[in-house]
């Protein structure tokens, strides 16, 4: 297993020189694509916080759908919370929620001088809840979110931490100029990145 993970991340090296973007007619790989390229994200909330209650809040979370390179990706965003943080609270009180990813965080962007508006620099917002992951899927969580943020596994025991994940139900993709391309989730996890 250690070796495939290896040979992953070397072929993830090696293709990362000659990978292209998806081109804009394959919104869904596009959508796989940007996800599976970021490592954080924008997660947008209805505050439940006294003072900005129901006014929509938004905070950068660290996450990822697993570890790098092409064989890594199961398109599925997963997050390490503790209820100790604000937007983790709100999502105690309503758990939907939008979550942003652009490859503004790549070099891809600064690469081509895309300012990260530009519909060139794409980016996807996915609409849903926050849901904590089952035991059976914990592992997987687990190594999706440790192989690309290995700094997680040291944070304070006594903050609780969870595994959770985006449960996906809308999809919104800004790659290229006309608007936004809508992707369902079927079309979006029948495709790979």
């Amino acid at each position: 297993m250690a070796r495939l993970l290896l040979l992953c991340a070397a072929s993830g090296l090696l293709l990362a020189a000659v990978t292209t973007i998806p081109p804009p007619e394959e919104a869904a790989r596009m959508a796989r694509y940007v996800l599976h390229s970021c490592d954080w994200g924008a997660l947008a909330t209805l505050s439940a916080q006294e003072g900005l209650r129901g006014r929509p809040f938004a905070n950068i979370f660290s996450l990822s759908d697993g570890p790098p390179g092409p064989c890594g990706g199961s398109g599925v965003p997963y997050l390490y919370l503790t209820d100790m943080e604000i937007s983790v609270q709100d999502l105690e009180v309503n758990s939907n929620a939008s979550l942003t990813v652009s490859l503004a965080q790549t070099p891809y962007c600064r690469k081509h001088r895309y300012d990260p508006q530009n519909p060139l620099c794409a980016h996807i917002i996915f609409v849903g809840s926050i849901v904590k992951v089952n035991d059976s899927e914990a592992g997987l969580a687990k190594k999706a979110l440790f192989s690309r943020h290995p700094e997680m596994e040291s944070w304070p025991k006594d903050h609780n931490w969870f595994f959770a994940k985006f449960n996906i139900t809308n999809i919104w993709v800004l790659d290229y100029f006309g608007g936004l391309k809508i992707v369902t989730p079927e079309e979006y996890y029948s495709v790979k990145p």
